[in-house]
């Protein structure tokens, strides 16, 4: 079962106005610090989901280019593994198919909620599962380095990527957990099958779920969390979608 989400910060106050842009910055970056991601709700008409994202940092292209992307059911995307369809998605961080540093933050808003069971964005805490391990077994995540590649969905796409990093990176900024269940290579090396499995565990056990209303936004820091998606049937059911560079102090 997931825990609660514990990360939530309402745009409008007590008495249903929004909330002053000073307080909601002050507590987005306390909330972010503490649990690693925020889900906005109550939020207002009038809030820029792409200009509040823009003071968080720069923003990084989507595979096809985009700035600014749509996450929704696509034609003849259903045979694959992919966000463009209803099918779940498995645990991962976002980027580990780049040459360089992965998105520091990801946001996703709503633009039309799904109706029925399922569509959650679920989430967990990747710095948790590190910090449980044995320093020999971090040792080994921060030392190997792993050929990681796109899904086949990209590659059926045209993209197809092959990057060598460590699942563990540390940066002057914080600890960069790179993840994927299934687009790690992982070849002959038999450690490293149930080092991905206690990862997946952990997700089972203490992912959070959340679940979208209309205009409502999730932000999360992409070096720390992991994050997965529940099966749906509503093919309405449209995010949009940011990737953001580094993070820019309020």
């Amino acid at each position: 079962m997931p825990r609660h989400a514990d990360s939530l910060l309402s745009l409008t106050d007590f008495n249903g106005a929004p909330l002053a842009d000073d307080m909601v910055w002050q507590s987005f970056h306390a909330l972010m610090d503490r649990h690693g991601y925020v889900f906005m709700s109550r939020v207002p008409e009038t809030f820029d989901p792409v200009a509040f994202c823009k003071r968080l940092g720069d923003f990084v292209p989507q595979y096809t280019g985009v700035l600014v992307g749509d996450v929704r059911p696509e034609p003849g995307m259903d045979e694959f593994y992919h966000a463009g369809n209803t099918k779940p998605l498995y645990p991962h961080s976002e980027g580990y198919d780049f040459e360089g540093l992965p998105p520091r933050y990801l946001a996703l808003w709503c633009e039309t909620p799904n109706t029925g069971a399922g569509g959650e964005t679920t989430l967990a805490d990747a710095h948790a599962w590190t910090g449980s391990l044995t320093e020999e077994d971090r040792s080994f995540l921060r030392e190997r380095i792993w050929t990681w590649e796109t899904t086949d969905a990209m590659r059926h796409l045209g993209l197809d990527l092959h990057p060598e990093h460590p699942v563990i990176e540390d940066h002057p900024d914080g600890s960069i957990v790179r993840y994927s269940f299934n687009n790690l290579v992982r070849g002959a090396d038999e450690r490293i099958g149930p080092l991905l499995d206690d990862a997946k565990a952990h997700f089972e056990r203490e992912h959070v779920a959340i679940q979208y209303e209309r205009r409502d936004m999730l932000v999360f820091d992409n070096w720390r969390m992991l994050h997965a998606r529940n099966s749906f049937t509503d093919t309405g059911r449209h995010l949009r979608r940011i990737q953001i560079a580094q993070r820019v102090t309020a």
